[in-house]
């Protein structure tokens, strides 16, 4: 149990349809809390466990039966579509929500960033703010000012830090609440999709920051929406769906099943029963499969590696000539690539019967990031006979790097066109020639000339 950060069993998390539910509490509300404890707590008993009473409200359930463990050191992302039980899990692992059922033990000190500002009072300065969460944490004022110039560092509000945080733009307040719950020292850190408020930069010193954090041995839980984000970040992930866990395991396996959920395709896909495969009179679909470089099936690609596509497909009549090919679609429908075999052995060549295996290769570089859908087909030349057209049959996810030796540099932003390739880039530079009579002129440094009076 030593290794053991997070230990959840049997969660359940229950919400009444239509009834109020409680808001953020102020540090008044916490005082007169404390004043009034007992009472509270006797009255909240009572109201959760009312004598010969029935449940007549209508309820749903946003966690049910979550079990897992998660080991110090790890970093786990969180997965799932709007309304999956995401953001309520974070609240009760971060002890702001109180399960209905279940159980949750937490081994080490949590700093969350779960919304903007989360924590900080609007009254208070940005470094009062850090003084007072610090303090919450449980850090002595010593331990909290040997950290405070990396926070204010990091978060580049050096000129506002005796201001009150109430005056701060959106990404003032995102930087600063991010800082503070990263350097504070948490053994244990989550964050929740707030990232995607802040800039490409930001993001990418954030990552850096949570990639930092775990390699010191302290325990990361990221929830995003953002694939790729997830994927460099994280080495396994958790799938909530409909507020239980669908999925727990390699971050690629569990963002690829998350990625094509409601679509039946995967890294590869065979036809074993004739009867059931795409077939025309001439030509029938064996197989699809997606290659690494060494010949691994895969359903995850690295951006800066090539992809083979592989076609697998028998020649049931002889005598005609036939024409595969391959259409490749990302998630919003767009062809991105057509490919026709040109193999030179069998171009035009009528095909005796037999199984045929071709396969073509996606350059490193080329694709975007993100899901692409794999569509293969054969037709027959003169007459020109559609053999099979399966779409979807396979898929693939490409991940980007940021580790700058990809298409995308040093730039950790955005990036939206369907190919992004690593092309050549040439600069040239002259610099600029002192145009006063009696100054020192400086040659051009790529001719060594110099300029004429």
């Amino acid at each position: 149990m030593t290794d053991l950060a997070i230990h959840v069993e049997d969660l359940g998390k229950r919400y009444s349809i239509g009834a109020a539910q409680p808001g953020y509490r102020t540090l008044r509300d916490s005082i007169m809390d404390g004043l009034s404890g007992p009472l509270r707590r006797m009255r909240s008993f009572c109201q959760r466990n009312p004598v010969n009473s029935s449940d007549s409200g209508a309820s749903i359930w946003a966690l049910k039966d979550v079990s897992f463990e998660i080991n110090r050191g790890e970093v786990v992302g969180i997965i799932g579509r709007n309304g999956a039980g995401k953001s309520t899990l974070l609240k009760i692992l971060s002890q702001i929500t109180d399960p209905t059922e279940g159980k949750v033990d937490i081994y080490g000190r949590v700093g969350s960033l779960l919304e903007v500002g989360t924590g900080f009072h609007p009254e208070l300065t940005g470094r009062e703010n850090v003084y007072l969460n610090g303090a919450i944490l449980g850090m002595k004022r010593a331990e909290i000012s040997r950290k405070f110039g990396q926070i204010v560092a990091f978060a580049e509000v050096e000129t506002f830090i005796d201001t009150p945080v109430k005056h701060y733009s959106s990404g003032m307040y995102l930087r600063l609440a991010f800082a503070v719950a990263a350097h504070l020292d948490p053994e244990i850190l989550i964050v929740d999709e707030v990232l995607a408020v802040g800039d490409a930069r930001f993001q990418r010193r954030c990552l850096d920051k949570m990639r930092e954090v775990s390699h010191q041995g302290r325990t990361v839980l990221f929830v995003s929406h953002n694939m790729p984000a997830v994927s460099r970040l994280c080495d396994r992930a958790i799938l909530l769906d409909d507020g239980k866990i669908a999925l727990d395991g390699s971050t690629h396996r569990v963002v690829s099943s998350y990625l094509n959920t409601g679509r039946a395709t995967a890294g590869s896909r065979e036809w074993n029963d004739p009867a059931k495969a795409p077939s025309g009179e001439i030509a029938r679909l064996c197989a699809v499969r997606i290659r690494t470089e060494d010949g691994r099936i895969t359903e995850n690609v690295d951006i800066r590696h090539p992809v083979g596509l592989e076609v697998e497909y028998e020649v049931l009549r002889p005598g005609s000539v036939l024409l595969a090919f391959i259409n490749v679609f990302n998630d919003s429908g767009i062809h991105v690539l057509e490919l026709v075999d040109l193999d030179p052995e069998w171009r035009r060549r009528p095909r005796p019967v037999g199984r045929y295996v071709v396969t073509t290769w996606i350059p490193g570089n080329l694709l975007s990031e993100g899901l692409f859908l794999v569509s293969p087909g054969a037709t027959t030349l003169d007459p020109r006979i559609l053999q099979f057209n399966e779409p979807d049959a396979a898929s693939f996810q490409v991940f980007d790097s940021l580790d700058g030796n990809s298409a995308r540099g040093d730039w950790a932003g955005t990036m939206t066109s369907v190919v992004r390739p690593l092309l050549r880039w040439t600069t040239q530079y002259k610099p600029r020639f002192e145009d006063m009579r009696g100054s020192s002129i400086t040659a051009c440094e790529d001719c060594g000339s110099r300029p004429t009076a």
